[in-house]
């Protein structure tokens, strides 16, 4: 429990208290009402003794009583209804709170900190007025009359003759059988005669003659003489005299206001009158007294079914209590009590009660305990057999004996009022009152046996409860407070009796003394017995104090006092007490909050919102009801739609008492502000029939890292080519959509008259659908001058300026139960300056009609059954981004630190030009060197002009807009047979297989020295593209070389023609998606020529050899390949004629099908090569159709230069580098390129294809480019075959040096040979036994340094195997020679071979070593390559 002001050794006291009864007069009444105050109500602030009290109990001991109180009352006729009872406790209880602004205990237990209040003024104040209120009943008399003051004034006519009236009328409400009420404790009352003298107005001398002759008539001791109202009441206001009542009066009778309001009422014996004085004392008999005055017609505080309002426990006057008690206090604060007073007066007052407490009440009191003890000694002398024969004749007017059973299940015997266990009882209750316990404790011991054997289980409980009280009192404690005396009385009171009041008492009195022996535990469990349906008000007081017992053990039960201030909670909001239920919750929440009780947490947030809401405190009802909203919450649809119906209705009535104030922040939905993200520009175009819009930057395309750094790598590469080859410093790369990923640490760039679009991700919780509606972005705006100064004009809302920026509205966004979506908001920027997007505005609210959950009804204002837009408040979410984590100095790394995060704050800046690119008869699907024309249209759609307009790949031989000269670009393909995207010339079909010649510089084509070919100026007229203007460029596409499907990103530069500070460039980008399918595969090898001479008669022919393969599975619908040209292009050489032996002209491949070709190539003349610039390219073209391509325009030399920059592009294969001689290296690297050749072949096709039963015709062409005399090339890229696993070795290889020597297909290169001999020797053999063959060797060296050449003619082998293969022939003359062979001169020598018979030979035998003349190392060249030198020699 609580702490108290009071202990329990003066609550008990002070609780019971001699009662005394008053009877005035008219005309005294009037006196006392001068003061706004009955005469009971005069004395009441003086009632309590300033002095100690002696008197003899009956062994003639002194006993002394302290702090003695007596309790005066106006005799009141009518018992008091129990609605009347209950609302004043109800209203004790509202008017009393906790003290604005107290400071709260903070108790610590385990990891708990709670704010509680200490102290229950509100449960003391309804005890206090609870047992002051008690009935009184027929079982016990602590609160029966003991004496009555009879009071009449001296300014009456005959006084005397009113007191006697008074004496009379006093005797016959004690003694006529009309009246039942009031109590009396003995039949012969003392009664003590007050005569009140106004001393302002009275005559003194009157008063003091009337007096004596009262002194004469009653004895000194049985009156008194009191003079009051020294002063007239309009002296008020020049002293403050002290107001000792206001206190009394305001707790303890709410009605009393109405009366004093009525003028003054005077008590007489009309029960009409009585009853309208609704005073303390009168409040207490909540039964109806009927001819048994202890059988309970109903039970005084149950719940009644009756209609009657004041009975009704949640009747309205439970409601109104507050502000009824609130206008009462208003009311009396207006009223100054005993106005008429002095302190004299209120000195007399204070005597007149000790007189009559000293001189009158206590020697009554000492004489009757003394009568009734002489009558209990008597009894106790009789036998036990004559006292049971008294027993039965006292009684004669008892009950009828009743079986034990049926007496226990009603509440036992009624005694009549002189029974002689009665006696007793009188007598240990006056012994009670006079603090004398221990006389007490015996007589209510003894009591209680007699009632337990006549089974009066009533009178029982009371004894029994009243000897647990003197044992506890009895001063040393000679006893242990027998606990179990009260549970009984409390069972009896219950559960036999019915009697909850006296059960209450019982528990409110035992709980206070358990818990002065702290014992807490078997207080709380107490106070949780009497919780019941009958009352809420008493239920929630014991259940808060049962609380507080959890609360003050030696280890605080925390969750335990929790849960009873909950269930505390509950029952006080349903006594009506808001305030005090509110209170608990708050209180308790303490506990709950944070642990993970979310269902509990819920609940408390949803009651604590609930009772704010009832009481007016709004802001605590939001922030509750938010609560609930925002935790992730695990209740079920239905009542978390409840909880957000409540939310709303609570927040609109908020938002109505400030409608001009700012808007609220809404909790729904979820809004995950990182993901935000912003695009700056217009929405893309759809695609319209054949036209395709770039696909450039949009919110719907996912972020990829990737893709992201090769856009970057794109633009810095186009910067760099405008900017000479430097990429200036404060270059920032375009950002047209900024998220989490994208770098926001600058203020972003947007373009006036240009959208602005916010992605906003939202995320309802809820399993109950949101409905957002004229949701909109909040926006703060700086406008600028165009010179650049600042209005400082900050526009706020949408509303305000439309003409600055205008604002996007969605009129309805549905979110579903615990779904993620976002909503795309646009701005409309038409001014410069900077923008602050601050937030989203909306109205929140849902779509489900109202139900009731949980028997939690709506809250009034619902729409229920409607499946529409029940209830919606306007509010706003700010969005607030953070930035990233800074992690750079060693400040940063050490603390956290963010840094700014501005995608949210955009900088307008002035007109661009924007353009839009599309793209006519883009393919998706192209053959592998597939070449296909499409066209590209740029529309400038700004109102500014736009130039320097660049397209930027990272594949540039996909695509080609044609050379640089008009001559080299066909402009419209209708001279072609098949409308061919070639330049095309029609042949004679007489000129086959010769070369037919031309020549192209690559400068032409964008591919220069030192230039990037990834860039290239797209070739607008004019170079400028005017607003609004549009222009349509035709655009050569290759199918790339790889089968698959390709993603091909190009990026468009383009400037303002007028320079712009801020932004100096734009982009636009495009992915272009191409699936290609396998067409033809093409290998070709180079090989020298074994016929030394061509017809100029320079050495240096070659024969190319190209194996062409259909590799398509026809999946295109391919029928047919058709090989129609085969080019060379070269700075050197070029195809001189087809070599092919077959007389197909036609080169035709069905699938899987493979050709093989074989052409003569030569050395361009000496003279081309020097006077044409080292990029000039001969192009020599071979037609197998009769239709010449002219390979040198565009798009051939295109495609072929784009793919040729290409190959230069890859890595080559750099020979490793030792630390040896560096003349080695030399003579390596001349050895190695006497064996390279720069040849490039590009085949020409057409494929026949069926599509849709149209047969169609592609083209295409094929690249291969050849580096080495030997060595196989291919048009498309070999796949690598993985290597093989090795097992891991795990020593360290020793480190050899490989020496350096070329390989043997570079030494065959160095020195070509070639044998000159006549092919069939015809020799008579019979003439002559010898043959000598004349035989020329021609040496021809191909390097261009000098070399040492020896000539060996011997056999290398004697084996039979090698004189099979050679035959058996000598050279003669010279076995061996030495030369030197200057630069690619061709040296010939004359040998002489010698035959014995006839036969085939092989002359080849010849073996050549070289060297390069600076060099010591001798390499053999080695003859395995070339074709066997076969002569036939008959005999004639």
């Amino acid at each position: 429990m609580a702490q108290c002001v009071q202990s329990v050794q003066e609550l008990i006291p002070d609780s019971f208290v001699p009662c005394v009864a008053a009877l005035c007069s008219d005309e005294a009444e009037r006196l006392t009402r001068l003061n706004h105050l009955s005469f009971a109500e005069l004395l009441k602030p003086f009632s309590r003794l300033t002095s100690e009290v002696h008197m003899r109990d009956p062994n003639n001991q002194l006993h002394i009583i302290k702090n003695l109180k007596i309790a005066v009352s106006n005799i009141i006729t009518q018992p008091p209804q129990p609605g009347a009872i209950r609302k004043l406790l109800n209203d004790v209880v509202s008017g009393s709170q906790p003290a604005e602004g107290l400071v709260a205990n903070v108790i610590t237990a385990g990891d708990y900190d709670l704010n509680i209040s200490a102290t229950t003024p509100w449960f003391e104040s309804y005890r206090e007025t609870f047992l002051q209120s008690m009935p009184a009943s027929d079982h016990e008399f602590l609160n029966h009359y003991l004496a009555c003051m009879l009071v009449a004034s001296s300014s009456e006519a005959e006084p005397v003759e009113q007191f006697s009236k008074l004496s009379q009328e006093q005797h016959r409400i004690q003694h006529n059988s009309d009246y039942s009420y009031p109590k009396w404790f003995i039949p012969n009352t003392l009664k003590y005669y007050v005569l009140l003298h106004d001393v302002s107005a009275g005559d003194e001398q009157r008063a003091e003659s009337i007096y004596e002759e009262m002194k004469q008539k009653y004895g000194t001791q049985g009156c008194y003489l009191l003079k009051i109202n020294s002063r007239t009441s309009n002296r008020a206001s020049d002293e403050q005299i002290p107001d000792p009542w206001s206190q009394y009066l305001q707790k303890n009778s709410i009605q009393n206001q109405e009366s004093y309001e009525d003028g003054p009422c005077t008590i007489t014996s009309n029960k009409n009158s009585d009853s309208n004085l609704l005073s303390l004392d009168g409040l207490d008999n909540e039964v109806k007294v009927d001819g048994l005055p202890n059988n309970f017609r109903a039970h005084p505080l149950q719940l009644d079914s009756s209609s009657d309002a004041s009975n009704s426990i949640d009747g309205p006057d439970h409601v109104k209590s507050a502000s009824s008690l609130h206008e009462t206090k208003k009311a009396n604060t207006g009223i100054i009590h005993g106005a008429c007073l002095t302190l004299t007066d209120h000195d007399r007052i204070r005597q007149f009660i000790q007189e009559f407490t000293f001189r009158g009440l206590l020697p009554h009191i000492e004489k009757t305990i003394r009568q009734l003890n002489d009558q209990l000694i008597s009894r106790k002398g009789l036998s036990r057999s004559l006292f049971s024969a008294t027993k039965k004749w006292f009684s004669g007017s008892k009950v009828p004996e009743k079986s034990i059973n049926e007496l226990k299940n009603t509440s036992g015997l009624l005694y009549p009022p002189e029974a002689p266990e009665l006696q007793i009882r009188k007598m240990a209750d006056l012994c009670f009152l006079v603090q004398h316990y221990e006389l007490a404790y015996s007589c209510y011991h003894t009591a209680k046996k007699d009632f337990l054997n006549d089974q009066a289980m009533l009178y029982a409980a009371g004894a029994l409860e009243m000897a647990a009280v003197s044992a506890f009192l009895q001063p040393g404690a000679p006893r242990p407070y027998p606990a179990h005396y009260m549970d009984t009385a409390i069972q009896t009171y219950r559960d036999i009796c019915k009697n909850m009041v006296l059960a209450e008492r019982c528990v409110l009195l035992s709980a206070e003394i358990l818990k002065s022996q702290s014992k807490y535990s078997e207080a709380a469990a107490l106070l949780i017995r009497l919780t019941s349906e009958d009352s809420d008000l008493r239920s929630a007081l014991l259940l808060e104090q049962a609380a507080h017992c959890f609360i003050n053990m030696k280890s605080p039960m925390v969750r335990k006092y929790a849960f009873h201030m909950i269930l505390a909670g509950h029952r006080f909001s349903k006594a009506g007490q808001k305030k005090h239920a509110l209170r608990c919750y708050c209180q308790a929440m303490q506990v709950y909050k944070g642990k993970g009780w979310s269902l509990a947490e819920d609940h408390i947030n949803f009651t604590i919102g609930r009772q704010s809401y009832t009481l007016r405190q709004l802001d605590n009802a939001v922030s509750a009801f938010r609560h609930i909203l925002i935790n992730e919450s695990k209740q079920s649809a239905a009542q978390q739609g409840a909880f957000l119906r409540e939310y709303l209705y609570v927040y609109k009535n908020v938002s109505q008492l400030s409608p001009d104030g700012p808007l609220p922040q809404l909790p729904l939905p979820y809004i995950n502000s990182s993901a935000t993200r912003v695009f700056f520009g217009h929405d893309r175009r759809p695609a319209d029939g054949e036209k395709q819009a770039a696909t450039h930057v949009s919110l719907d395309q996912e972020y990829d890292s990737d893709s992201s750094q090769q856009w970057r790598e794109l633009e810095e590469q186009v910067v760099a080519v405008v900017h000479r080859g430097v990429v200036p410093s404060n270059f920032h790369p375009t950002q047209y959509c900024l998220n989490s990923y994208s770098d926001n640490s600058r203020f972003p760039l947007a373009v006036v008259e240009e959208p602005i679009t916010v992605e906003v991700a939202f995320r309802n919780p809820l399993k109950v659908p949101l409905l957002l509606t004229d949701l909109s972005l909040l926006w703060k705006f700086q406008p600028k001058d165009i010179s650049g100064k600042d209005n400082e004009e900050v526009k706020e809302l949408v509303t305000d300026e439309p003409e600055m920026i205008g604002t996007e509205v969605i009129s309805e966004f549905l979110i579903n139960s615990e779904e993620s979506k976002v909503a795309r908001l646009k701005l409309f920027p038409h001014h410069i300056g900077e923008l602050h997007i601050l937030g989203v505005v909306y109205n929140l609210g849902t779509i489900q009609g109202c139900m009731t959950v949980d028997g939690i009804g709506s809250l009034p204002g619902c729409h229920t059954g409607k499946l529409s837009l029940s209830m919606s408040v306007r509010g706003r979410q700010d969005l607030e981004i953070q930035g990233p984590r800074l992690n750079n100095t060693k400040e940063e790394k050490t603390s956290i630190k963010y840094g700014p995060d501005r995608r949210l704050d955009p900088i307008i800046t002035e007109e661009m030009p924007l353009l839009e690119v599309f793209f006519i008869h883009f393919p998706t699907g192209l053959l592998c060197g597939e070449i296909r024309k499409a066209y590209v249209e740029f529309v400038n759609v700004s109102k500014s002009p736009l130039t320097g307009l660049k397209v930027v790949s990272k594949h540039p031989e996909f695509f080609t807009f044609g050379g640089n000269t008009a001559v080299l670009t066909p402009l419209s393909p209708s001279a072609s047979e098949n409308c061919s995207a070639y330049k095309t010339v029609v042949t004679d079909s007489t000129a086959v297989c010769t070369a037919l010649v031309s020549s192209a510089s690559s400068v032409d084509f964008g591919i220069g020295i030192g230039s990037q070919p990834e860039v290239i100026p797209v070739p607008l007229p004019d170079t400028v593209l005017l607003p609004g203007a549009s222009v349509q460029l035709p655009m050569w596409l290759r199918g790339p070389d790889e089968e698959g499907v390709h993603e091909i990103n190009f990026l468009f530069y383009y400037e303002s023609v007028k320079k712009q500070p801020k932004i100096r460039h734009r982009i636009l980008r495009h992915t272009a998606v191409i699936c290609t399918s396998r067409s033809l595969n093409v290998r070709a090898t180079v090989c020298r020529s074994n016929s030394l001479e061509d017809e100029e008669g320079r050495g240096g022919n070659m024969l190319v050899f190209v194996d062409v393969e259909n590799t398509n599975t026809s999946e295109a619908g391919v029928k047919e390949f058709h090989i129609v040209q085969v080019s060379s292009s070269s700075k050197h050489w070029k195809f001189q004629k087809s070599v092919n032996l077959s007389e197909n002209k036609d080169a035709k491949l069905a699938s899987r099908e493979k050709g093989k070709f074989c052409f003569k190539a030569i050395r361009c003349k000496e003279k081309e090569v020097a006077t044409q610039s080292s990029e000039k390219y001969t192009f020599a073209d071979i037609i197998f159709g009769n239709e010449q391509i002219v390979s040198s325009a565009s798009p051939c030399a295109d495609f072929f230069y784009r793919s040729l920059s290409s190959e230069l592009k890859k890595p080559q294969a750099q020979p490793s580098v030792h630390t040896e001689k560096q003349s080695v290296e030399d003579a390596v690297r001349l050895i190695q390129r006497c064996s390279e050749v720069d040849l490039n072949i590009v085949v020409l096709w057409k494929a026949y294809v069926v599509e849709d039963s149209k047969q169609l015709i592609l083209e295409g062409q094929h690249h291969v480019i050849l580096r080495t005399i030997g060595k196989e090339a291919f048009s498309c890229p070999q796949k690598q075959e993985p290597p093989e696993m090795e097992l891991l070795k795990f020593f360290r290889p020793e480190n050899t040096t490989v020496p350096l020597r070329p390989s043997v297909e570079q030494l065959s290169n160095l020195i070509k040979t070639s044998l000159h001999y006549p092919e069939s020797f015809n020799h008579p053999f019979h003439q002559k036994s010898l043959c000598l063959v004349p035989v020329t060797l021609l040496l021809s060296n191909c390097s261009k340094a000098d070399v040492d050449v020896i000539v060996d003619l011997r056999h290398k082998t004697t084996s039979p195997e090698a004189l099979e293969i050679h035959g058996s022939f000598t050279w003669l003359g010279q076995t061996q020679y030495k030369l030197q062979l200057k630069s690619q001169e061709i040296h010939s020598l004359q040998l002489k071979a010698c035959f014995v018979h006839t036969g085939v030979y092989n002359l080849g035998t010849p073996r050549v070593f070289a060297k390069l003349s600076d060099q010591v190392t001798v390499f053999e060249t080695s003859q395995q390559n070339s074709m066997p030198a076969l002569i036939i020699i008959n005999n004639v």
